[in-house]
């Protein structure tokens, strides 16, 4: 029998993309994205459960994330479920379940004319968001723009 191991979510970046590179000079990026869902309750109103998801970008959607992302960003990310192990400095074992992005859209508008001076020698989002989209997997193109 064959498995599957795919995860999509539309969400919110809960803070700024932090780039690393491996030894091999490999970047690497952790964002950590919020979904929020509505529930009924008992008493016939809705609540708020917001998950936090960590996700793990490789390459260059590593440095686009960097580049082009920020806290609050909305994003559309798909990929797969990763857990890890390692040892801490105490010699306990840690697990940490994760998302390995094999494709992020950004979702947000242009940016505004505040966000355009701070990123002044940046393209707009949607310009990002349309180089962002040739993927490792081979998918994406203009047409997915998601404005």
């Amino acid at each position: 029998m064959a498995s599957y191991n795919r995860v999509q979510l539309i969400g919110n970046l809960g803070q700024e993309p932090e780039l690393r590179y491996t030894q091999s000079q490999t970047p690497l990026t952790n964002i950590s994205v919020a979904t929020t869902e509505f529930r009924n309750t008992n008493d016939g109103g809705k609540q708020s459960v917001t998950d936090w998801h960590r996700v793990v970008v490789w390459g260059r959607q590593a440095e686009n994330c960097c580049k082009y992302l920020r806290k609050g960003s909305p994003v559309f990310i798909e990929g797969r479920l990763q857990t890890r192990s390692w040892e801490d400095q105490s010699g306990q074992k840690r697990y940490a379940t994760e998302v390995v992005a094999s494709n992020v859209q950004f979702l947000g508008s242009k940016p505004s004319e505040a966000q355009d001076e701070r990123r002044s020698s940046s393209p707009p989002a949607h310009e990002a968001a349309a180089a962002n989209l040739g993927t490792s997997n081979g998918s994406g193109g203009l047409d997915d723009v998601p404005f």
